[in-house]
């Protein structure tokens, strides 16, 4: 089955990644007093690089190279003008991936976010100071996580899949059948552009002061085909009337079967002792840290 999407296409032979280890480029000029070495790292993709397409650079790889952050990079987080535009994160990503022909539109949500946390270390360390919210007295309190113990989630294994009634596809979309409605439906994880275009419909939506559609919308796009039916039309008419179960449902599977790296700790209430585990969020302190 072929997936609904505008993914740009890789015709370049995919690069050959060794193990993750910290290599260096950019020698020295003949005649220049200084190297001007830029280190870079191997950074483990969550996906394992199963759920590109094979033209994609990333397809089959574990991994991807990126450089570590330097001023360069300092003065894309402060651009005013990238940051007003909401691009200030993809422009670091691209600046920072090595192989040219990967484009942060691209990769996994879950991918992104590997780079982003392996930047941030590089960047400013290992410790994410960011304020939380208790979730059951509404008490604020400034927390500090350490990225190094960030949690990498790459999808179901084989049996899990069996499990849930999950199946892969060679294109690296997934199979389920809905608990309510007697329908096959086949989604794909959504990449960095469709993300991007979700969250400027939902502001756009707010800016005219117009109803929300956020779940509708989502489901649109991680749709790919229903009983093998992959007219967009007939997809979009699908996702408006489903039951909210069916609904719910897929979207449980949807996380359990998308790759991510979760900053997840048990979290202990100072006021009033409440205790879960809780996701760290990606705040503005996360790249903008407070010194």
């Amino acid at each position: 089955m072929s997936i609904r999407n505008n993914e740009d296409r890789f015709s370049a032979p995919q690069p050959d990644l060794d193990p993750p280890a910290q290599t260096l480029h950019d020698e020295r000029p003949e005649g220049e007093p200084f190297s001007f070495v830029v280190p870079t790292e191997f950074v483990e993709l969550p996906s394992h690089g199963l759920l590109y397409r094979p033209e994609h650079p990333l397809h089959g790889q574990e991994h991807i190279e990126i450089k570590f952050m330097t001023a360069k990079e300092e003065d894309i987080l402060t651009s005013q003008s990238l940051l007003q535009k909401g691009v200030a994160l993809d422009r670091l990503i691209s600046n920072l991936i090595v192989d040219k022909r990967i484009k942060p539109d691209n990769l996994l949500s879950g991918d992104k976010n590997a780079i982003l946390i392996a930047a941030r270390k590089s960047g400013y360390g290992a410790d994410y100071i960011t304020t939380i919210t208790c979730p059951n007295c509404g008490e604020a309190e400034k927390r500090t996580y350490d990225l190094e113990e960030a949690h990498m989630h790459t999808g179901l294994t084989e049996d899990e899949m069996i499990e849930e009634g999950v199946k892969i596809t060679e294109s690296g979309t997934f199979l389920i059948n809905l608990p309510k409605n007697p329908v096959q439906v086949e989604f794909r994880i959504l990449s960095g552009r469709e993300e991007n275009a979700l969250v400027r419909s939902t502001e756009k939506r707010k800016k005219k002061k117009l109803p929300e559609h956020l779940i509708t919308d989502q489901l649109k796009l991680m749709v790919v085909a229903i009983d093998g039916y992959t007219d967009t039309k007939l997809i979009d008419k699908f996702v408006e009337t489903m039951t909210m179960v069916d609904a719910r449902h897929l979207r449980d599977t949807y996380q359990k079967v998308s790759p991510n790296v979760e900053l997840k700790e048990v979290f202990v209430c100072d006021a009033c002792s409440y205790e879960d585990d809780i996701i760290f969020p990606f705040t503005t302190d996360f790249f903008w840290p407070q010194r």
